[in-house]
Parts: structure tokens; sequence; C-alpha cells
């Protein structure tokens, strides 16, 4: 299948499931799903797997086991092409239309102190800031998971602290639901980003592991 854009009527079928969101209008509409949101997104995956490699498409159903909101279904579907340890790139589309990012989303033990190493260091962490201030000035803007306070072992004023806190670090834009992503436009959008993208990914590839 060629990709040819998200139709209309994926953004109409989550904006409807956020208002039911129940088993009996999920049967009900799981053929919208299956053709205007699922196909789509498999298909722009299937354009940019030979640049970034094969994107894991997300299932539709919320793990409700521990969570206070048991509501069934996610209002959105996403899809990530891993290249290391919880690093990759990541696309979406929901009812607040087509969103990318990148970076790595989880780091604990030897690989949040193994960041947190290349940050304070006097090339890699000045590299990093570069990256996400030339990334913020291309409108992306930056995520991830970060400490309240100073990490254990860095002073307050450290020159890179707002780095240091961070325990993930993610960079995403929000392209809205604007007309091109309604048609072939849309893999341009994607694969742009992903690749402005590509030195944060290659940066974490590189520092933020075991």
């Amino acid at each position: 299948m060629e990709f040819t854009g998200f139709p209309v009527a994926a953004l109409d079928f989550y904006d409807d499931l956020e208002v039911d969101n129940t088993k009996s209008f999920w049967e009900a509409h799981k053929h919208v799903y299956a053709e205007s949101v699922k196909a789509p997104m498999t298909a722009l995956c299937k354009e940019l797997e030979a640049e970034f490699g094969t994107a894991k498409i997300f299932r539709p159903y919320r793990d409700v086991r521990f969570a206070k909101d048991k509501t069934p279904y996610k209002t959105h579907q996403g899809a990530y092409v891993g290249v290391g340890p919880a690093t990759g790139w990541y696309v979406e589309i929901s009812p607040q239309g087509l969103r990318t990012g990148a970076g790595f989303y989880e780091a604990s033990g030897t690989r949040l102190a193994a960041y947190r190493e290349a940050v304070a260091h006097e090339r890699f962490g000045p590299e990093l800031e570069a990256l996400v201030a030339g990334l913020e000035g291309q409108g992306f803007e930056v995520g991830g998971d970060t400490l309240k306070t100073h990490p254990r072992g860095f002073d307050a004023d450290h020159p890179r602290i707002a780095l240091l806190r961070h325990k993930s670090l993610t960079l995403g834009k929000q392209h809205g639901f604007g007309p091109e992503i309604h048609t072939a436009t849309a893999l341009d959008l994607v694969r742009d980003d992903w690749r402005s993208l590509r030195p944060l990914v290659e940066w974490a590839q590189r520092h933020v592991q075991d």
C-alpha cells in the first residue's frame, strides 16, 4: 500500500473515541481504525524503513492493570523505530494531528550514569547542548522526565545543569491537523524531521548505553 496521507476519518475516529471510549464503540468502528489509522501508519513506516529501520506499530489497547484510568483504548496511534535501548524515532497521529519525535525514552542505572557523564564531559556535553539548541531553533520542543533538583554529585550551578536533570531526553514537533497531513506530503514532514533529529539519536547511541 502506498502512503497517501492520513484521511480525515482518522482524526474523526479519535475525536469520537475520546468521547466514547468503550468496547461497543470500538467494535462498531474498528473497520475505520483498520482502514483509516493502522493501514496508512503502516504504509508510512514502510516508506521510511529503508532509511531508518523497521518500525513497531503500537497496539491500540491500553494496559489498565495498574492505572486509575480504566478506559480500554488509546486515543492516538504511535509507531517507533528503535536503534538502541529505548532510543530511536517516533511518529503519532491523534486528534491533535501529526507529531514526530526522537531521542531516548528511558535510562536508569548504568545508562543514566553514562548519560550524565557524557553531559558533564568537556566535549560531549557541549555537543549535546548545541544539538538541542539547534533543534529548538527549528521548532522542536524538548521533552523527557527530569529531576526537580540537581542530580547527586553535580553542582546546582553546573553550566549544563538543565540537561543533567534529564532522566530521558526527547525532542518533538507537533504538525497539527493542517491539510498536508491528509496527503503524501506528510511523509516528507516525517522524513525531514527524522533526518533533522538523526544527530540527537546518534549522540544517544554513542553515549547512553550500558
